[in-house]
């Protein structure tokens, strides 16, 4: 079953890389933070690399100035996510994360089959807003749109 508004976050690990490769949970990130997730079907991918993850650089400082953590998260290993990040200028404080075995995307309902693109499992493009590790906002691609999830899109549309 996909995650629902006044869902808590499923409790998982994902991997990240900082000084060495790390495992951190999802109450970790998640609780006492006002926080958006947003999901890529696959790192160095158009779409997510021309759009996606730009529009969340080129905002990140909104989201911060509302006090608003940003977590991108790919069903990808944490090197690549890592390479990811440095070829796109990811600013120090927007997490790339590793959710290399879909743990998190499972837990959520928002996997898809990506195997007709030799991808295998992969994430739905989504967005979520969360506070205190509960989801007060949810936003789900249509599959091969980028619209809802854009950071324009969830910035405009966050409570308060």
């Amino acid at each position: 079953m996909t995650i629902q508004i006044g869902d808590r976050i499923p409790e998982v690990t994902l991997k990240r890389i900082r000084e060495g490769v790390e495992t951190i949970d999802t109450p970790t990130l998640f609780e006492g933070r006002k926080a958006v997730l947003f999901a890529v079907p696959g790192a160095f991918t158009p779409t997510c690399s021309e759009r996606h993850l730009p529009g969340f650089i080129e905002h990140f400082e909104a989201f911060r100035a509302r006090g608003i953590e940003v977590y991108c998260v790919s069903v990808n290993d944490p090197f690549v996510m890592q390479a990811w990040g440095k070829s796109q200028d990811v600013p120090d404080g927007l997490q790339m994360l590793a959710d290399g075995n879909a743990d998190l995307t499972r837990a959520l309902g928002l996997e898809m089959d990506a195997s007709g693109y030799g991808m295998g499992v992969r994430s739905k493009r989504y967005a979520l807003y969360a506070e205190d590790g509960v989801v007060k906002e949810l936003w789900v691609e249509a599959p091969g749109e980028f619209k809802v999830s854009a950071a324009e899109h969830v910035l405009e549309n966050l409570p308060g």
